[in-house]
């Protein structure tokens, strides 16, 4: 199979994955592990967290939403210390894939659920973080967010609208996401979907797809 595009999710994947951070959050509240998951995973698309994610709740409503949601579980876990701990740590061998991949020709693509708040999954960085964020999305040909799109992964509409942008057929297109749920409807369109459980593991993976080394 020849592709033409690889298409990242980042949260996760160019960066840690957030439920890492979330288990930390958890622990220092006293809490059960995999709250945050949990409470995301109940009524998927209409909870606070996917409101928030396609921009139709603002952050005060999400802090209020999410505090009701995890109460009615009955634990008290406000919104805006999720969102506070939410930033993942860049994985710089990715951010070093993305490069290689450009020059060898690959067209680069993101399809990120995010937050209003800024790129990727939507959180609060210092100036030098956002800058190097900014610098990382530059890398991209199309960055598909879901806070200005108004609408998020799993839906397929997502990943048709990344097509769309890059003028590629589904099939043409790898697509690399931390989450099976997120990766199941791009493998349903046609794509050469990744389940991303580590960097090395994922640049493994990739780099057999497209017959390439790019773990260094």
């Amino acid at each position: 199979m020849t592709f033409a595009a690889v298409i990242f999710d980042f949260g996760g994947v160019i960066t840690s994955s957030p439920f890492e951070a979330f288990n930390r959050l958890e622990a220092a509240r006293g809490l059960p592990q995999n709250l945050v998951r949990k409470i995301n995973t109940l009524n998927p698309d209409t909870n606070a967290w996917a409101l928030f994610e396609r921009a139709e709740i603002d952050a005060a409503e999400f802090d209020r939403l999410f505090a009701e949601e995890a109460r009615a579980l009955g634990h008290e876990l406000d919104g805006a210390s999720v969102l506070a701990v939410l930033a993942g740590a860049v994985r710089p061998a990715m951010v070093d894939a993305l490069d290689r991949l450009k020059a060898e020709g690959y067209r680069l693509g993101c399809i990120t659920n995010n937050v209003p708040t800024g790129h990727g999954a939507g959180m609060a960085r210092s100036d030098d973080a956002r800058d190097e964020m900014e610098q990382i999305f530059a890398r991209f040909e199309h960055v598909i967010e879901s806070s200005k799109a108004g609408v998020r992964k799993p839906d397929p509409r997502i990943y048709l609208m990344m097509c769309k942008k890059l003028e590629l057929a589904p099939d043409a297109c790898i697509y690399l996401d931390d989450l099976g749920i997120n990766c199941k409807p791009a493998a349903a369109l046609g794509m050469h979907a990744i389940k991303v459980t580590s960097g090395e593991q994922a640049l493994a993976d990739l780099g057999r797809a497209l017959g390439m080394s790019l773990l260094n």
